[in-house]
């Protein structure tokens, strides 16, 4: 357990959070083994079999704490939240534009687009600085053919050709991921993108970092005033945040996988993190877990510049940003929504 830019992480496995008086206490076997006030915290995230008193629960709420569940392996869950905040007349008109078809596509396509612009610099910045040979031409193909997605893409008028779309160009990215990672490439590269459960080291330590991922977009979009449920590129199911699933598409290469392609190449995780249980599943240790968000949050500090609003801020704030820039698109300020887009 850790404390990280104001967000509690509970991984110790059969921990109990509890309240006392204004503050937060994570009891192992019985032993205090961290207090923290209320005042000091964001957010708290839980992992696995971690329990919580209703008098925790009831603090976080009271303070505007969310509480977020995980499975020991990341999987989003459950969240816990104050009432909601924000303009309901944004609420509605974000829903009537969930149910109006051309409205849904149009921000569709542009999360969609700021992905695959996002995944085809990854595939050129590390054509043009790491890689050799076969690896360099596998890296250009794919990137060309992103190009081509990119192109495609401005001419689809349906929510299935965005997702077809979308669907191409990541298993065309995915294909290609192993030419980015240089260290213990036999060990770690991908076959393709597999989930619930991953089937390789490379796709845990994904989809851990996409939980983490998906939990900062939700908490971006409650804080503009947005239903982190209703989505546009995602369709609406019970349990899942469609609207955060939506903004993370941008994110998910330019922060998720250039922070695994970092772990990985600086041989910070090793084979034996990593565990392959019965029927091929693979779950991270719970060492290389709390490396995983350490390094998580120490990305957030670092300062980039918005490619639309040309300011400097902390790479956790351009999840904000986004929040409030769908937002004026959802009210009309916006003609469209533009994605983050990084070199």
């Amino acid at each position: 357990m850790e404390i990280q830019q104001n967000t509690l992480y509970v991984m110790t496995q059969g921990a109990y959070l509890h309240r006392d008086h204004l503050a937060l206490q994570v009891k192992v076997d019985g032993a205090v083994r961290l207090a923290v006030p209320l005042h000091n915290l964001q957010a708290v995230s839980l992992f696995g079999n971690v329990m919580v008193s209703p008098g925790a629960m009831e603090l976080c709420a009271l303070g505007g704490v969310s509480m977020t569940f995980l499975s020991e392996t990341g999987r989003l869950l459950a969240r816990v939240d104050s009432p909601a905040s924000g303009n309901v007349l944004l609420r509605r008109k974000q829903f009537r534009q969930a149910d109006d078809g051309a409205a849904c596509a149009g921000l569709a396509r542009n999360f969609v687009a700021g992905k695959i612009q996002n995944c085809r610099g990854n595939l050129l910045r590390a054509a043009r600085d790491n890689a050799a040979g076969e690896d360099r031409e596998s890296l250009r193909w794919a990137s060309e053919e992103l190009a081509s997605a990119l192109r495609r893409l401005e001419f689809t008028q349906s929510l299935d050709e965005i997702r077809g779309t979308e669907g191409n160009a990541a298993r065309v990215y995915f294909g290609a991921f192993g030419s980015m990672i240089r260290a213990d490439r036999e060990h770690f590269s991908p076959k393709g993108r597999t989930r619930r459960p991953p089937l390789d080291r490379c796709n845990a330590l994904l989809s851990f970092v996409y939980a983490l991922l998906v939990a900062d977009c939700t908490a971006a979009l409650v804080a503009s005033g947005l239903d982190p449920n209703v989505g546009f590129l995602h369709s609406d199911r019970p349990g899942r945040p469609s609207l955060a699933l939506d903004l993370m598409e941008e994110f998910r290469p330019m922060l998720a996988d250039r922070l695994v392609l970092t772990l990985l190449n600086r041989r910070q995780l090793a084979v034996s993190d990593f565990t392959v249980r019965d029927g091929g599943a693979v779950e991270m240790a719970e060492k290389a877990r709390k490396l995983v968000v350490t390094s998580w949050q120490e990305r957030k500090q670092e300062t980039v510049t918005h490619n639309l609003l040309g300011c400097s801020m902390r790479v956790g704030l351009l999840l904000h940003a986004q929040a409030r820039i769908l937002a004026r698109t959802i009210r009309g300020e916006m003609e469209s929504y533009i994605p983050c887009t990084l070199k």
